[in-house]
């Protein structure tokens, strides 16, 4: 649960930092870089998280067991689970704001981990108890209530819209459970893991997607401005949400490690307070409580904790 918690909070902090980013000169030159500007903050992004996971299994020297867990069949599926998760679930989500708008996209994204507790019922068996699908939705209910813009913005093409932010829901829910049956091999770790997602993310982007959408010029750009160290910042934190995520999801189920992870709405409140100093309401406040809260009570599991502090007390006595 705390390094659900964790991966939650890091990712608010990668939100914060990346939204530093992209309101700097190279990401609104043009209409053009205004449109290219969240695919290739994602190529760029994930490109120094491997980066940066590289660095940190070749000081583990288990860069070399990277590679074999790469040609294992739960390796495979690992690849799979990335481009889901990151080229499929993440361009739903930059089309999705295209046709309906940022604060649509948010309220439907925010579904993704009651469809991956759906998911991981049906095909991992995991259960959750009626309290747990409770705190579950109240925290849900928590984001949607914190995005909701009365009014909205313009809309082309609503269907449209929708659609693509459903793509991105089922494949930010799905890549979490091929994760977590993937992470059933003991032969493979999270960090190895984690390796191969951003590895795979950052070569699909960078053979697929950037040269069909012509962002390549762009990305040279980026990697030459000053932006560029504070995308290598947010990565580093990126990274490290990544990892108590994968880390989560191997110990508490996907199911439970989704919804820690949503909390990221809560804590880039607390972080865009004190980097930004933007301003904060009792309404953000509130809903921010609820979502951390519900999240909190849909990965507890409250007869495990009484059965623990039991333990504890008992062996207080003996002792």
């Amino acid at each position: 649960m705390f390094e659900g918690l964790l991966a939650g909070l890091l990712w608010g902090l990668d939100t914060v930092i990346i939204g530093i980013a992209l309101s700097m000169t190279p990401f609104l030159s043009t209409e053009q870089a205004i449109f290219l500007s969240p695919f290739v903050s994602t190529f760029i992004h994930d490109f120094f998280s491997s980066l940066w996971m590289i660095m940190y299994m070749v000081i583990r020297k288990e860069f070399s067991k990277v590679l074999n867990a790469l040609k294992s069949k739960s390796g495979k599926f690992i690849v799979l689970a990335a481009l889901i998760g990151g080229p499929l679930g993440m361009t739903g989500y930059v089309l999705s704001i295209k046709y309906i708008g940022a604060a649509y996209t948010a309220i439907i994204s925010a579904m993704f981990p009651a469809v991956g507790a759906l998911f991981s019922y049906i095909f991992l068996k995991e259960k959750m108890k009626l309290y747990q699908l409770a705190g579950l939705f109240i925290s849900i209910g928590g984001v949607i209530a914190l995005g909701y813009t009365p009014g909205g913005s313009d809309v082309d093409n609503v269907l449209l819209g929708f659609l693509f932010a459903l793509m991105c829901v089922v494949g930010w829910a799905a890549e979490a459970v091929i994760i977590a049956y993937g992470l059933k091999d003991p032969n493979i770790s999270d960090e190895q893991a984690l390796q191969i997602r951003q590895l795979t993310s950052a070569v699909f982007y960078a053979i697929i997607i950037l040269p069909l959408l012509g962002g390549w010029g762009l990305s040279f750009n980026i990697f030459t401005s000053s932006t560029m160290p504070i995308i290598l910042i947010s990565a580093l934190f990126g990274t490290t949400s990544y990892l108590f995520y994968y880390k989560a999801i191997n110990k508490i189920g996907a199911s439970k490690a989704m919804a820690l992870n949503i909390t990221y709405c809560a804590w880039a409140i607390v972080f865009g307070f004190f980097i930004l100093q933007e301003s904060v309401s009792g309404k953000d406040i509130l809903f921010a409580a609820i979502i951390i809260g519900g999240s909190i009570v849909a990965a507890s599991d409250i007869k495990e904790l009484f059965k623990r502090n039991k333990q504890k007390n008992e062996l207080k006595k003996i002792s």
